[in-house]
């Protein structure tokens, strides 16, 4: 595809990438939404959405009867390094504050909503070659010019192809965490519809899950640090130790059979050191490194940097010097709303290190139903984290929000959609 320049080119269809594209196209903007693979295509992820991440997909339009996966959750259960398991119920409604869902139905539902939100979808099409202009941008193929774009949205992943080919990214970069997944069918009836987490003593920080996906199947895995006691090469070795350990197996069933084989990936956790502009592109999502640095979680801090990056792209009208306020417009918004809790996490992450500290945590967000209700609105990311740090994010009735999805919600968006 050539010929004239569009407001903006999406490079990547994940959350990230359809998030920028709906909030750019809905606003009237002229949008092409690329990426390497057809959809739908599998994701590796852990296949959870925090109420921070439902909230932006309802407000985006996504209709949850488009992912069967679709399964809300009502709480977790904890099992931390000593054994002992606790419950952290979610509010009962109105609305679902936490929900699993396959990412390849997930994905394939949000490029469909990108592409009736009126953005050009191309798919199976690598950009190799990114030429920066005066006035826009041009992304190349091997099969020669794509699109030219007044500016560029990379949500193009970890290893974002644009970021190197504008060599702005870290050297040898290979993230912070390592994640290792693989769905299991006919799994017990409690695993088929409660989230599951174990804090093992031997991988702290790191901890194993197990995500109930509907139709008694599963997505379970683990995921370590980088420099733990166990190096990544580990994982696969360490993958069947797990599964045979007593807390695990007897959670699962005995009836339990892996569906598909086992995956791994790397997760990124560094958008307080990330390049997030260079020029007219914005990087967002796993190209800006912004996943969670203690729960691993992405999908929320995907969906968020996108839309702010199209919203500063919204904002940049004819001022003297647009590209320069759209860069400072969205790292703005991704030094206000992200980095407070990023660097929070980070430390909690060291108290997590150790046996002590992990049995503390526990204990102490155990006390009363008050603190254990709370800190599982606080662990799926109902507020920032770093809230009571930082008074400017604050807001009325905050800590008693409804869920998502809240009863009309769907049929409001769904006009919306319609309309646009």
């Amino acid at each position: 595809m050539s010929g004239p320049p569009v407001d903006l080119a999406v490079v990547g269809a994940g959350p990230a990438g359809t998030a920028a594209s709906v909030t750019a196209a809905r606003a009237g903007l002229s949008v092409v939404l690329l990426d390497r693979a057809t959809f739908p295509r599998d994701k590796c992820c852990g296949d959870g959405l925090t109420v921070g991440a439902l909230r932006i997909l309802d407000q985006l339009g996504l209709d949850p009867a488009a992912v069967p996966s679709w399964t809300p959750v009502r709480g977790a259960v904890v099992s931390g390094p000593s054994g002992r398991e606790v419950e952290f119920p979610l509010p009962d409604g109105p609305g679902v504050f936490a929900v699993t869902a396959r990412r390849v139905q997930l994905d394939d539902a949000l490029v469909d909503l990108a592409r009736r939100a009126g953005a050009t979808v191309i798919e199976d099409r690598a950009v190799t070659g990114v030429t920066q202009h005066d006035d826009s941008v041009e992304l190349q193929s091997v099969d020669g010019p794509i699109v030219r774009a007044s500016y560029v949205v990379a949500a193009d992943g970890m290893w974002s192809s644009v970021r190197k080919l504008l060599g702005v990214g870290p050297a040898d970069y290979r993230g912070e965490w390592h994640a290792f997944r693989q769905y299991f069918c006919d799994v017990s009836r409690r695993a088929g519809r409660e989230l599951r987490v174990w804090f093992e003593p031997d991988f702290l920080p790191g901890y194993a899950w197990s995500f109930p996906l509907g139709d008694g199947r599963a997505n379970v895995g683990f995921g370590i640090q980088r420099g733990s006691s166990y190096e990544v090469g580990d994982m696969k070795h360490l993958w069947p130790d797990i599964l045979a350990r007593p807390t695990v197996r007897g959670f699962l069933g005995a009836g339990a059979r892996p569906e598909s084989p086992h995956k791994a990936w790397p997760i990124p956790a560094r958008v307080d050191e990330m390049v997030l502009t260079h020029g007219r592109v914005l990087f967002v999502g796993d190209a800006a490194a912004a996943t969670d640095p203690m729960t691993g979680e992405g999908i929320g801090q995907a969906l968020a940097t996108g839309t702010w990056a199209a919203e500063a792209i919204l904002t940049s009208g004819d001022r003297p010097d647009p590209v320069a306020e759209v860069a400072a417009a969205y790292e703005a918004q991704v030094r206000r709303q992200l980095v407070p809790d990023h660097r929070l996490a980070r430390m909690l992450v060291r108290a997590l290190r150790h046996r002590k500290g992990a049995r503390a945590a526990l204990w102490t967000a155990s006390l009363t139903p008050w603190t254990r209700r709370n800190f599982a609105r606080w662990l799926f990311e109902d507020y920032p984290r770093a809230v009571l740090l930082t008074p400017g994010r604050w807001r009325r009735g905050m800590l008693r929000g409804e869920g998502a999805f809240a009863d009309g919600s769907i049929a409001r968006n769904a006009a919306a959609t319609n309309e646009s």
